[in-house]
């Protein structure tokens, strides 16, 4: 009898202990599902601060974001034009310091990155006229730059995101700084103070003015604008590697409201989250850094960056097997390829 009581004692207790268990987890599951619904409205609001899409955008209506639904759901491979602005005090728009296009595989896992030169003369479709690329956003914005990007590359591209010389240092600063490895020691001017700053070879902490300075610099690298490239590379990685982190993620709607006006771009907000986990899963991977060879000339008494075809095929070739979801297959298909080639005419 009394073996029996003491069974059934334990018996409560062992249910007892697992009624709780399944309460506090419930209870758990939903503060998640509270916080996370309450994050994306959060993130939606300050989304419209920064949300603009382009014209071709508003005219196709929700493709932009059924592009993105897709590229979540399919792993499909997209584009990601990057606009550094210099804003100038009488201009309506500007000039692009800095244009870089991103493309992201999910599938291979591959990232790229190619700088384009902003003295870099091209038909301009929508002036009529060539120019320095950099003039397609001071007469038109992010609207006269993505299409003549994309008559440049041959390639679609999918999203943008621009930003001027405050919104830049107000991105790095919200990340908290980031950290970099000087490849050599220089000085630069700090913009607003006009201090000169050394930076020393090796690793060094910088904020969002002195990383500024740092990608902006091309005149004292012995590489020029390839050495100016990297470094851009470097600081934009690790910006986005802070950005997507766990302890960054759940302040990312008071992060895009730090941004404030000084930061546009077309992505959806409703995406933000597919893509932070899709980087997670590529971010430790190498980001290849593709290369516009080309030499300077003047016409006309002004001085432009004139891309060599040959390149130009070469970089258009590459882009299009980093967007294929077949892409390192092609590519070795096409290295093996070379390598037969080229015993066949040693023989």
């Amino acid at each position: 009898m009394s073996t029996s009581r003491r069974t059934k004692r334990k018996s409560k207790t062992r249910r007892k202990f697992y009624y709780t268990l399944l309460i506090v987890s419930m209870l758990v599951v939903s503060a998640g599902i509270v916080f996370a619904i309450n994050l994306s409205i959060g993130t939606k609001n300050a989304m419209t601060q920064i949300y603009e899409p382009l014209e071709g955008d508003t005219e196709k209506g929700s493709e932009t974001t059924d592009k993105f639904n897709n590229a979540k759901a399919e792993d499909s491979a997209f584009t990601i034009l990057v606009a550094g602005i210099e804003n100038q005090e009488k201009a309506k728009y500007g000039r692009s310091d800095v244009l870089m296009v991103v493309t992201v595989n999910p599938k291979t896992g591959k990232i790229s990155m190619l700088n384009i030169p902003r003295d870099t003369r091209i038909y301009i479709s929508k002036m009529g006229y060539e120019d320095k690329i950099n003039h397609a956003y001071a007469n038109g914005g992010i609207n006269y730059t993505v299409p003549t990007v994309e008559e440049l590359l041959d390639i679609k591209i999918d999203y943008y995101v621009s930003t001027d010389f405050k919104g830049f240092e107000d991105i790095v600063n919200t990340v908290g700084g980031v950290d970099v490895e000087v490849p050599f020691t220089f000085k630069a001017q700090l913009t607003e103070s006009l201090k000169w700053k050394t930076y020393t070879k090796g690793p060094m902490y910088l904020n969002g003015n002195e990383a500024l300075a740092y990608v902006r610099m091309r005149k004292k690298d012995p590489q020029g604008d390839a050495g100016r490239n990297i470094r851009q590379k470097d600081v934009i990685k690790a910006v986005i590697d802070k950005a997507t982190s766990l302890s960054s993620i759940t302040k990312l709607d008071d992060m895009i409201k730090d941004v404030g006006n000084n930061v546009k771009t077309n992505i959806p907000s409703s995406e933000y989250f597919g893509l932070i986990k899709m980087y997670q899963k590529i971010k430790d991977n190498p980001i290849e850094q593709l290369v516009l060879e080309g030499y300077d000339d003047r016409v006309n008494g002004i001085s432009y960056f004139f891309i060599k075809e040959d390149s130009l095929e070469e970089v258009k070739k590459q882009l299009q097997l980093n967007l294929d979801d077949f892409g390192q297959n092609a590519q070795s298909d096409l290295n093996t390829d070379k390598k037969l080639n080229d015993l066949s005419i040693g023989e």
